[in-house]
């Protein structure tokens, strides 16, 4: 039997129950750092949502679709709470998007502040 398997066998009792013990101060950095991954996804997920409704959005609008349209083709992709702001013009139309992420859980960890934008040319034709 090698000798590192025969020395845990024959631990004393002073030994055992080590392992519980590094356990037990391990698991809430842990659960510390599973929670910060959490919200850094949370927080990269609404991004990503936030540019996709902004780019449809520029597209809609730069297409001439009127601006309640436009609101509502962001709204549906965007995350829930978003603000829209559509700026038509005679060469290009730009859709802002924002929203306020907060933890999932009722922390006292601030609210991040998650934006994108899109510009899209507007088609001949459609400003007047």
């Amino acid at each position: 039997m090698p000798r590192k398997v025969r020395d845990v066998l024959r631990a004393g009792p002073r030994e055992r129950g080590s392992v519980t013990a590094e356990t037990a101060v391990a698991l809430p950095a842990l659960v510390l750092v599973l929670a910060a991954v959490l919200w850094a996804v949370t927080v990269v997920d609404a991004r990503l949502r936030c540019v996709d409704a902004a780019r449809a959005g520029a597209r809609a609008a730069a297409r001439g679709e009127a601006l309640n349209a436009v609101r509502e083709t962001v709204l549906r992709s965007a995350p829930a709470g978003s603000r829209v702001v559509v700026v038509p013009g005679p060469e290009v139309t730009r859709v802002d998007v924002s929203v306020s992420v907060r933890p999932l859980w009722k922390s006292a960890a601030p609210s991040i502040e998650v934006t994108a934008s899109a510009v899209s040319a507007t088609e001949i034709g459609v400003f007047p």
